[in-house]
């Protein structure tokens, strides 16, 4: 039986995935509370549940080969794809896209040639503007994969289907909306309520107040 909503949010909290306090998003705004994803990695048995969950909503989808952005949804990718696997009784193949250098993502080690004329499944663990997903859908059709599906853990900014790149098919295991705010009008921000520098991008925010 699918996942609800509730049983993700257990599952995330169990983990630690949660904290609040004073934070800094990838997209620069600043936030209350956090979705740590990398928390959830060393629980193995909780990501391939997670991951579970994800491959029962495209099961049906004819997926092929199933792609993640590195670092941590490179992970989701060969659990995801195990789980297809089982499922359709036939070998789904896991890959995932190398960090360019360049704010962008590249399909190396032959990947390219594993998607190529392939029904790709995208994942990701969390996504805030869909910048990540689209640009990976939009690296696996240049390779000439075709991009069936998208799906997120967590869709934490109300991400769109357009915003990933329009595949025929975008989802998530939970929404959850966060209130964040722009550094400017930032509350914790102006009663010197100090950022986290251990998760998320306060460090880099903390370094360019000091420069």
């Amino acid at each position: 039986m699918t996942m609800t909503e509730s049983e993700v949010l257990d599952l995330l909290q169990k983990v630690g995935a949660f904290r609040s306090g004073h934070f800094v998003f990838t997209s620069g705004r600043h936030s209350d509370s956090y979705v740590n994803k990398d928390a959830l990695y060393p629980y193995t048995h909780d990501t391939s549940h997670l991951c579970k969950a994800m491959a029962e909503r495209f099961a049906k989808k004819g997926i092929e080969v199933v792609v993640g952005p590195a670092i941590g949804a490179a992970i989701l990718s060969q659990w995801v794809a195990y789980h297809l696997t089982d499922m359709r009784g036939e070998e789904v193949y896991g890959a995932y896209a190398d960090k360019d250098g360049q704010g962008g993502f590249i399909l190396k080690r032959g990947y390219d040639q594993i998607v190529k004329g392939k029904r790709v499944l995208v994942v990701e663990d969390l996504t805030t503007t869909g910048g990540s997903i689209k640009k990976v859908v939009e690296t696996v059709r240049a390779a000439g994969g075709n991009v069936v599906g998208a799906i997120a853990i967590v869709n934490r900014g109300g991400v769109t289907k357009e915003q990933v790149g329009n595949p025929d098919e975008f989802q998530s295991l939970v929404n959850l909306h966060l209130e964040s705010w722009e550094t400017a009008d930032c509350e914790l921000c102006k009663k010197g309520i100090p950022v986290n520098t251990d998760i998320g991008h306060g460090r880099e925010f903390a370094a360019q107040k000091l420069a």
